[in-house]
């Protein structure tokens, strides 16, 4: 009828241009479905990557898996993951797996020549994971901004400062015997295990500083790279990195609920804790690393020691740099 109005035909050139935007939108060449499952397949691999260098971390007397979570912008969905496994199952398994498979591909690969590293060059060995810390700390810094900063956000700062800090000076105690263990002995090692679950949740806490100081840390070390990997006392190993295992799940899951509580209640004191942790940690790392490798100390006359140990520091810190702007970079261009 001549009174209504008769839906507008788009022009050939409007559909064309419309047509160009969603072609945009998509690599070239590469239909819908493929361009979802080549991100998804990114996505798993990069999460793959930070799994291995959460687990990287947590074999570095000083370092912490968390501290790495939080600098590769990852720890608030990883504590969320595990505190929501059993509420969002399959949603926490598919981010949580890719990062347990680059945790235990990241051990298994690097264990032995960090180890040596740790044993012929220890400064230079460690300045690159500081690097890496420090270079990393504008991810979390990040998330202070905004707001004022009140005295209750300076006491969450300086006190788990003063705590990593103090972790170093602890006394350790004499190495356990993990071939001679009884029945008592399997069971302080599940305790040890949630013990040590609190480096791979709580930022600046070293799990493997916390092993060092109990006496675990280098029978640990040994079992796996003198014994597992060379297939001798492969049944005794298997036993007791299996009570390991047990107490870091079991403590993983409890404090990871805890930590999501408090990044949801108090989001800012809870990530000036984490800072605190961090920074407190690095003179921690490296006290521990002259104590434990004081016999080395001879190489600490030679200026190219010190040339080297500088030159793997700034490596570290500008490839944690190159990290923070490329996530900075990558949230812009989602947030648009």
């Amino acid at each position: 009828m001549d009174g209504q109005h008769q839906p507008q035909k788009e022009t050939p050139s409007e559909e064309r241009r419309q047509t160009e935007a969603e072609q945009l939108k998509q690599p070239e060449n590469i239909p819908p479905q493929d361009g979802a499952r080549q991100n998804k397949l990114i996505g798993f691999l990069t999460n793959v990557v930070r799994g291995a260098a959460i687990g990287i971390a947590f074999i570095i007397p000083g370092f912490s898996g968390g501290s790495v979570a939080a600098i590769l912008g990852i720890y608030e969905k990883l504590v969320g993951s595990v505190a929501d496994l059993f509420k969002h199952f399959k949603r926490s398994i598919l981010f949580l797996l890719p990062i347990l498979l680059g945790m235990i591909l990241g051990v298994a690969a690097l264990i032995y020549p960090i180890q040596l590293g740790l044993e012929h060059y220890p400064i230079p060995t460690v300045s690159l994971f500081v690097g890496l810390a420090i270079g990393g700390l504008p991810s979390i810094t990040d998330k202070l901004r905004g707001g004022k900063f009140r005295w209750e956000y300076a006491v969450s700062l300086m006190i788990p400062l003063a705590a990593a800090s103090a972790l170093c000076f602890i006394p350790s105690a004499n190495e356990v015997d993990l071939f001679g263990l009884d029945a008592g002995g399997y069971i302080l090692l599940v305790v040890i295990g949630i013990v040590g679950s609190c480096a791979l949740v709580v930022p600046g806490i070293s799990g493997s500083m916390l092993l060092l100081i109990f006496g675990y840390y280098t029978p640990i070390v040994r079992l796996i790279t003198d014994h597992l990997l060379h297939g001798a006392n492969v049944g005794t190993s298997i036993g007791v990195l299996a009570c390991l295992a047990v107490g870091l799940v079991a403590g993983f899951f409890t404090i990871s609920v805890i930590m999501k509580f408090l990044l949801k209640k108090f989001p800012r004191g809870t990530y000036c804790a984490i800072v605190g942790f961090i920074v407190g940690s690095i003179p921690a790392v490296y006290v521990t690393t002259v104590n434990r490798y004081s016999e080395l100390s001879g190489l600490y006359s030679s200026p190219w020691y010190w040339v080297v140990t500088v030159l793997l520091f700034l490596l570290g810190a500008a490839l944690s740099l190159i990290l923070v702007w490329y996530a900075r970079k990558k949230q812009k261009r989602e947030t648009k």
